[in-house]
């Protein structure tokens, strides 16, 4: 069956997430994530998106964007994705042994008021949830630590071999981001924001309020995203007539 064509039209702000296949380690060592840094500093060098917030995890990577153009966020992570499959398995000696990723992107719409700040929040505070790090903006591997006072400047974090991560990030939300934004990505987020969130991640169904939604499944077809996962249940046969 062919796969169905993504539609992410320039202009939207998008979730995306990518996952290793096989529950593979993507990255072990902090040389594993620095090397995936660079190639995302090279991705956006080469096909410049608005970068919002990002996060990178043991075996799979967030990223809040909005591409400019039709067909900038495909190919912003094709190219990422493909490079940094092909740099990793020379790197780890492990040439043809098959896809490190599940496949293609995973990604969906985000409405622009409070449904995107909380969908950077999900994804700053990812390693929190993870139990990797005590405060969110600890993590290297994240938006948030790239934004701290914290961070490393461009010229000490090229000194040791970094990228600067914060050079790529857009400052200018579509959104005013709080004066005390590290104190609410550590907040927990609420069990409800979590379940739509969550079902947003694994159908690719928009995320925003009842209106919103509506109209972006209409523009973009994926009316696919708002129907139950598996397949439909089958009705039983009608019990036949008995006999009078």
């Amino acid at each position: 069956m062919p796969r169905r064509p993504r539609a992410a039209p320039g202009g939207l702000v998008y979730h995306v997430l990518n996952r290793a296949a096989g529950r593979v380690t993507l990255f072990r060592t902090d040389k594993d994530y620095a090397a995936f840094a660079r190639t995302l500093v090279q991705a956006h060098a080469r096909h410049p998106i608005d970068l919002f917030a990002f996060c990178l995890m043991p075996n799979h990577w967030h990223v809040v964007a909005r591409p400019r153009h039709d067909g900038d966020l495909t190919a912003f992570c094709r190219w990422l994705a493909n490079t940094h499959a092909m740099r990793w398995r020379v790197a780890h000696h492990t040439v043809g042994h098959g896809p490190l990723y599940q496949g293609r992107f995973k990604s969906f719409p985000i409405q622009c008021d409070h449904h995107f700040l909380t969908a950077c929040r999900y994804v700053e505070r990812n390693a929190l949830t993870a139990n990797l790090c005590r405060r969110a903006q600890d993590w290297p591997w994240s938006s948030l630590h790239a934004r701290t006072p914290a961070a490393p400047a461009a010229a000490a974090a090229a000194a040791k071999g970094l990228p600067d991560l914060g050079g790529i990030l857009t400052d200018d939300w579509p959104v005013p981001r709080p004066h005390d934004w590290a104190r609410t990505v550590n907040a927990a987020l609420t069990p409800k924001e979590l379940d739509r969130l969550h079902a947003s991640e694994t159908r690719g169904r928009p995320f925003g309020d009842d209106a919103w939604l509506a109209r972006t499944v209409h523009r973009l077809a994926l009316q696919h995203t708002l129907r139950p996962e598996g397949r439909p249940r089958r009705h039983p046969p009608p019990e036949p007539a008995q006999p009078p």
